[in-house]
């Protein structure tokens, strides 16, 4: 037993999740969850409502979002050093919440063929694509790291969207992006994450697309 569980599938943002319990290093068990019928069963849906992973729990304790299980774990194991102290921290929130915000939203409205007319851009969180991407590129180039010299949380979640954005195509590369996502892939935690997902595609990968 241990007091860290893992709900995942190996296609999906739980590679996050993943990510990031590689990075802290303590022990966890994972739980692989088919889409479909187990992901939208009860049993799950008492772990997350929404019916999606990854979903962790922590001493009973659950935890969902991806953004907020790296910043929940950086700070439940401080030892890893991967959140800056307390009054440092003003890069590192605000590139967090960017990532799970304006990238992610600009990003999957591109992805779905939505672009908000202009008389509307004031309503949206990112203003438009180039707006964001802007901001993307900003994020960056103002250290190896978003919080400047030290890989923290933050890099694991805009990490993430940058890979899978380049990867798939649904983010424009730039010299910028692609440096900072060679920078942040090659951390060892990051190989092992994918090592471990990849392997787990044969017997738990998705039932669906």
């Amino acid at each position: 037993m241990t007091d860290l569980v893992f709900y995942t599938n190996p296609m999906s943002r739980g590679r996050i999740a993943r990510w990031m319990l590689e990075e802290v290093g303590a022990p966890y068990e994972t739980r692989y969850i088919q889409y479909g019928d187990e992901m939208q069963g009860t049993t799950y849906r008492a772990i997350n409502p929404l019916g999606k992973v990854p979903a962790l729990v922590h001493k009973g304790r659950v935890v969902t979002e991806c953004a907020a299980i790296c910043a929940y774990l950086a700070d439940a194991f401080p030892e890893a050093g991967l959140a800056p102290p307390p009054d440092q921290r003003a890069a590192y929130y605000r590139w967090l919440f960017f990532a799970a915000g304006p990238v992610e939203a600009a990003t999957s409205n591109k992805a779905s063929g939505f672009e908000p007319p202009a008389d509307k851009r004031a309503m949206m969180g990112y203003g438009d694509f180039d707006t964001m991407m802007a901001g993307l590129n900003h994020a960056v180039s103002t250290g190896p790291f978003v919080c400047g010299d030290t890989f923290s949380a933050a890099d694991v979640y805009l990490g993430s969207q940058v890979g899978w954005g380049l990867q798939f195509g649904t983010l424009p590369g730039s010299p910028a992006l692609e440096a900072y996502r060679d920078r942040v892939y090659g951390r060892e935690a990051y190989t092992r994450a994918t090592a471990l997902d990849d392997a787990a595609m044969a017997d738990h990968g998705p039932t669906q697309p």
